[in-house]
């Protein structure tokens, strides 16, 4: 039996490639700058955070301009590590904490650039 209509014009479209693909998303990014204080060496460091997401989620997250391959979003918690270091950043008190493999960890505020 042949397809007739609409179906098999839909049908032909999708598998001849020709139909046109929805838009992706828009995405918007927040810049975060982190003040880390590590200890026991009782060194600062600043880290930068770029959170990138649409409307349903977070779609990518780079640290000091690297990207990192996997993150987990829990409520307004971002966790994801980085060279070894275990990263926490709570998006709504601005809070970074890391773990660097229990030989170090980490503590302090972030500010929003704008």
């Amino acid at each position: 039996m042949a397809w007739r209509g609409p179906v098999a014009a839909a049908l032909c479209l999708v598998a001849c490639g020709t139909a046109t693909a929805a838009p992706p998303p828009a995405t918007t990014q927040v810049d975060l700058l982190c003040d880390a204080v590590y200890l026991p060496a009782r060194s600062s460091w600043v880290r930068t955070v770029r959170i990138r997401f649409d409307d349903q989620r977070v779609r990518a997250v780079e640290i000091d301009g690297l990207p990192v391959y996997s993150f987990n979003v829990q409520g307004s918690t971002i966790l994801t590590a980085l060279d070894n270091e275990r990263i926490r950043i709570d998006t709504a008190a601005l809070a970074w904490s890391s773990d660097f493999r229990g030989q170090a960890t980490s503590q302090g505020r972030c500010e929003r650039q704008d």
